[in-house]
């Protein structure tokens, strides 16, 4: 979707955000706490200033002002009456108002529809091996590195698009719906390689029309570290970043 904010998000529209990293909220009074999961903050907007830079209400909780920081990067979730709408965005000012406390934030990824309770699916071509579980790694628990058989032989594959929930791949080879595999892949975040060896479920197979003897693979993780998923969306994060930094540079 083009980022025409303007068309679907107007003054007075709710605006819920969440952390993308984790960071100290700090409240009026100075005290703050870590959050290690993605909380949920509930705001207005107050106006659009462009088509990528709006002002809302700086967020309450339990009658208090919550000061989000300069700098902190936010997932948005806007409820327009043509439906829901998410995008990632970063405080860039903060300030008072006669009695009203505003935030300034900057968008740094387009506006999409967004559909609840799923991931948002980032579209790439990654590499990514991959191999079905043996038998005695079915029971496998949190602890899979100490589960995990490392030197059996992998297949590979490409990841065309990737989220904090699952993957989607394609292979000339395919998997029954339901097995669990092994995929193992690298990203590149803040500039450090890293790998990552998941677990995922086969949601559907399905061979692709137009490529015969090539089959599409949905894949949802299981029992994944929730620091590794964080890991991920960062990621995903960071590609929209560039990629939109890009559009930009382009105009």
């Amino acid at each position: 979707m083009a980022n025409l904010l303007s068309k679907y998000v107007v003054p007075g529209c709710r605006v819920d955000l969440q952390a993308i990293e984790r960071f100290k909220d700090l409240s009026q009074d100075g005290a703050g706490d870590t959050g290690e999961s993605r909380k949920t903050y509930q705001s207005q907007v107050i106006d659009v200033l462009t088509e990528d830079r709006i002002e809302i209400s700086m967020p309450m909780e339990k009658s208090r002002l919550v000061l989000l920081p300069v700098d902190g990067e936010y997932d948005l979730y806007f409820y327009s009456d043509t439906g829901l709408y998410q995008c990632y965005a970063r405080v860039v000012d903060r300030y008072k108002n006669n009695s009203l406390y505003v935030l300034v934030l900057d968008l740094v990824s387009n506006l999409r529809k967004h559909q609840r309770r799923e991931y948002y699916r980032f579209s790439c071509a990654l590499e990514m091996n991959s191999r079905q579980l043996e038998e005695e790694e079915l029971a496998f628990t949190e602890n899979k590195d100490d589960i995990l058989m490392p030197q059996l032989p992998l297949k590979s594959s490409i990841i065309v698009d990737i989220s904090g929930g699952g993957l989607r791949f394609v292979a000339n080879y395919s998997y029954e719906p339901q097995s669990l595999i092994l995929c193992k892949y690298n990203l590149l975040i803040d500039g450090i390689t890293k790998e990552y060896n998941l677990v995922g479920k086969v949601l559907s197979v399905r061979e692709l029309e137009n490529r015969k003897g090539v089959f599409e693979h949905r894949v949802q993780y299981i029992n994944m570290d929730a620091a590794e998923r964080e890991e991920i969306i960062k990621y995903i994060f960071d590609e929209e970043r560039k990629a939109l930094k890009n559009q930009k540079g382009d105009r």
